[in-house]
């Protein structure tokens, strides 16, 4: 109880360095083959992944600190009422509430963010340290896990981090592919189409690939309704059908199906249920947690029903 209210605010973070590093384990043997010890071979892999991790992070918190002013100001700009006309009749639509709302969000996060800097700062040191530290001694943990279970069980064990291994995969090394090919297509697409901040939005969109379903359609969805607000509706709708089919929809055509072999065989659905429940029951860890959650119990339920099948097919021949 205690160890859990003291370590309460590092557990995101721990939970962050493990799973990673159990992804990493695969590039820290090829690391090792060029002929450094295991203890050069864990730093080299761990300062890596540290770097890839704190380069987006850097990058979103200078963006959030020189683009959130601009964006704000844009969404002031926005008028209180838009008149939509349909035949004879024009309705007035008040979108007053929902920009002051959202003026007001702004700039609470950007005050949030800046606040956060000497958190995130530790955080990041201590996640390259446990990532070093797993990489060093990951092989004693397993051998430690396995010999709290039976042998009968060692399989069962076996099977479920091969499951863990490839969702892992799929959540880190899968989306962060397609966030990258999303972010450098939307770029071009953004900056010919004329849309303000094409780098920002850029970047926005590559991080909503993250997120199920949705993903980049939000940000192609809101610059069209951008559009539309000041009237400009062959803009609206040439960004609907642009930008949807080159940032919304061609990442996925293209990065997936080469990447998509090594990756769990998780339905979109379960997906999207194990992505949001995580994120509305802990937080952003929840992120990778839920859909590794949902991912092992499918494959525990597969488990059970194979051997299931087994019992009943060695009683039926007996």
């Amino acid at each position: 109880m205690l160890s859990g209210l003291l370590l309460g605010a590092v557990v995101g973070t721990v939970f962050f360095a493990g799973t990673v590093a159990y992804l990493l384990i695969p590039l820290l043997y090829r690391v090792e083959r060029l002929g450094l010890s295991r203890w050069f071979a864990s730093a080299a892999t761990a300062a890596l992944a540290s770097l890839l991790v704190t380069l987006p992070v850097a990058l979103g918190l200078y963006f959030a600190s020189t683009r959130i002013g601009m964006l704000l100001n844009l969404l002031r700009g926005f008028p209180e009422e838009y008149p939509i006309s349909v035949l004879e009749y024009t309705y007035v639509v008040d979108i007053g509430l929902v920009v002051d709302a959202a003026v007001q969000y702004g700039a609470t996060l950007a005050v949030d963010a800046a606040s956060a800097l000497p958190v995130i700062a530790l955080k990041l040191t201590l996640f390259g340290m446990l990532l070093f530290g797993l990489l060093l001694a990951h092989e004693d943990a397993e051998r430690a896990f396995l010999a709290t279970l039976p042998d009968s069980y060692h399989d069962v064990a076996h099977a479920l981090g091969k499951r863990a291994n490839a969702t892992l995969y799929a959540i880190y090394v899968l989306q962060a592919a397609t966030a990258l090919a999303t972010s450098i297509l939307a770029l071009p697409v953004f900056y010919a189409l004329g849309i303000p901040y094409p780098f920002t939005l850029a970047v926005a969109a590559g991080v909503l690939q993250f997120v199920p379903i949705v993903g980049p359609s939000l940000v192609v969805l809101g610059i069209a309704a951008y559009e539309l607000s000041i009237g400009n509706v062959t803009a609206a709708i040439t960004v609907l059908v642009v930008a949807g089919v080159i940032v919304a929809w061609l990442p996925d055509v293209l990065v997936r199906p080469r990447l998509s072999r090594s990756t769990a065989d998780l339905p979109g659905s379960l997906y999207f249920i194990g992505f949001t429940g995580g994120l509305l029951t802990i937080g952003p860890v929840g992120i990778i947690a839920g859909p590794l959650v949902v991912a092992l119990t499918v494959q525990t339920a597969e488990l059970l029903a194979t051997e299931r099948n087994n019992g009943r097919s060695n009683g039926g021949g007996t």
